[in-house]
């Protein structure tokens, strides 16, 4: 099984915040990289980015732009789809990775992570995909998962794909059992169904998207 610390990446060393604008740029020219990180005295202090980098003068040294530096990060325990957050949030194409205590361990790379989602039984294996909503006090994600099992399906995953101050969507894909009969007990559980998806489209359409936000990054 494919752990997303596999792609955890360490080719390249961080930039170290003594070093040169100019030896920024040269990482910068030869990788397609929107940051990378720096470190002082081996510990991450934040992301130079390419394009503030290219506005400095080659002759000053990082330490004239620590100001600018954009300090988010996740842990090595941070789960693949708060990985994608942090990536799409900050519009960048790495991701530092942080232990628990601080220290460095290296970064992801956007494709590699699309790689992995790729490859999540979310995406690869054959189900139907149901959404759902509740009001926020009122869901439960042990009740769904309830629900679901009771009627003989298997769950392959689920996420909250939408929430606001009144209600929540939630997301999921369903293998094995009757979508009918687990769709039933969803409303007498008080759930409104927003959409069902028998066939794989929406997977399709969620692919398609992903390979965008990776084109998208790698601009």
């Amino acid at each position: 099984m494919i752990d997303i610390n596999d792609f955890i990446n360490n080719q390249i060393k961080p930039l170290n915040i003594t070093e040169s604008i100019a030896d920024a740029q040269d990482l910068f020219a030869e990788y397609t990289f929107s940051h990378f990180p720096v470190t002082e005295n081996g510990i991450y202090i934040g992301c130079a980015s390419a394009e503030d980098t290219e506005l400095m003068d080659i002759e000053k040294t990082l330490e004239d732009m620590r100001y600018t530096l954009e300090r988010f990060f996740v842990r090595d325990t941070t789960i693949w789809l708060d990985v994608l957050e942090i990536f799409a949030k900050n519009e960048t194409n790495v991701v530092p990775i942080l232990d628990k205590d601080n220290n460095y361990l290296g970064y992801y790379e956007i494709t590699d992570i699309i790689q992995f989602f790729h490859q999540t039984p979310f995406l690869k294996e054959d189900g139907g995909i149901l959404v759902v909503q509740k009001g926020i006090a009122d869901y439960s994600m042990s009740e769904v998962a309830q629900i679901v099992e009771s009627n003989n399906g298997r769950l392959l995953g689920l996420f909250i794909s939408e929430a606001n101050l009144e209600k929540v969507q939630i997301t999921l894909k369903i293998s094995l059992g009757g979508l009918s009969e687990i769709i039933q007990t969803f409303r007498r559980y008080n759930y409104e169904i927003i959409s069902e998806h028998q066939e794989d489209a929406y997977i399709n359409t969620l692919k398609d998207r992903s390979d965008y936000l990776d084109k998208y990054l790698n601009i």
